[in-house]
């Protein structure tokens, strides 16, 4: 069965950002996205890296995932993104049926 999952995705900039979301949001693959800003601390290439990226909080379900992944890879400027999805457990149901009507429109 369809659930509603919670895909995060990191970005270099709001520009990149705002780019991939309204990306997907276009081919009706996420219902909503947030964005904010965050400090990035992680390994690449043998090093420890420090950066300020955008994070993308994508609202959408489990069966848009594979084509959300592949659709934000398409336009994402990292050579490996950070795309990664969480079961939503739970919450308002009203916001996750909207969620659901919105990503089967």
């Amino acid at each position: 069965s369809v659930m509603n999952i919670t895909v995060f995705i990191t970005a270099p900039d709001k520009e990149s950002g705002k780019k991939i979301a309204r990306h997907i949001l276009e081919k009706r693959l996420a219902a909503c996205v947030n964005m904010t800003p965050v400090s990035s601390m992680y390994w690449w290439e043998g090093k420890l890296e420090e950066s300020d990226e955008v994070l993308l909080i994508a609202k959408t379900t489990t069966d848009k995932l594979e084509e959300l992944v592949k659709e934000a890879k398409a336009v994402h400027p990292y050579q490996v993104p950070e795309i990664i999805a969480v079961p939503i457990v739970g919450g308002y149901k009203e916001y996750l049926g909207w969620v659901e009507r919105e990503t089967h429109a």
